[in-house]
């Protein structure tokens, strides 16, 4: 665990951070008087959050001193330390049917991603040493069998439709086809910049999180041509 720093002057005086987006979604939702503190004082108060979170989840103990120390500090792994906590005290595997994925013909199955320069949905920088992406954003990863099938080159500008039963379609245009040794049938692109692409509707069971890594899409020439 380790900290780090943005670079980047914010775009707008108007743009609120992450923990001021969370801390004012709470206050709205729940009052600003949670007891012990008010959410609208931790909107930029890093340690006090770090000390919030030192007294409920196990291994940060101390958290804003060992935070502080050169290469922050090990949260520790049972699974990597080869320590099952079980009733077995071994490893218990689940076996879960496999849905049917198949999608009509002429679409693609488009999962979003972050690059290696950004943590979560801050960004902060632009380039992807993953795969090999410098400088942009705006680009979506295909197979070149795909790319083929499409009738598409690297470098060709491409929009991109969700496509949803029973909800208008929606387009994020414009995006530049790199090939990448992704799984046929399969398209990729950044988060937040491909996320009005995703249904707020089409939910994974008991967790209620929007289904990003399986947004079926059809993707055409940039402007039709």
């Amino acid at each position: 665990v380790h900290a780090s720093r943005g670079h980047r002057r914010p775009v707008s005086p108007h743009l609120r951070s992450e923990p001021a987006i969370v801390a004012g979604i709470a206050a709205a939702t729940l009052g600003d008087d949670a007891g012990a503190f008010r959410w609208s004082d931790l909107a930029e108060a890093h340690a006090a959050i770090r000390d919030l979170i030192a007294d409920v989840v196990p291994g940060f103990d101390d958290f804003n001193a060992r935070i502080a120390q050169p290469g922050g500090f090990y949260l520790g792994n049972s699974a990597g330390e080869r320590r099952w906590v079980t009733d077995q005290a071994k490893a218990v595997f689940s076996a879960v049917a496999v849905p049917d994925l198949t999608l009509p013909a002429g679409q693609l199955r488009l999962m979003t991603l972050r690059s290696h320069d950004q943590y979560n949905t801050t960004v902060y920088g632009l380039d992807d040493r993953y795969r090999g992406v410098r400088g942009r954003r705006d680009v979506l990863f295909l197979h070149p069998d795909d790319q083929r099938a499409l009738g598409l080159a690297e470098g060709d500008r491409v929009d991109v439709t969700s496509a949803y039963d029973g909800e208008a379609p929606r387009t994020v245009a414009a995006l530049e086809v790199v090939s990448h040794p992704i799984s046929r049938g399969c398209a990729a692109g950044y988060f937040p910049e491909l996320n009005p692409l995703v249904s707020a509707r089409v939910v994974a069971e008991g967790s209620g999180t929007p289904v990003s890594k399986f947004v079926p899409v059809t993707v055409r020439r940039a402007g039709g041509v």
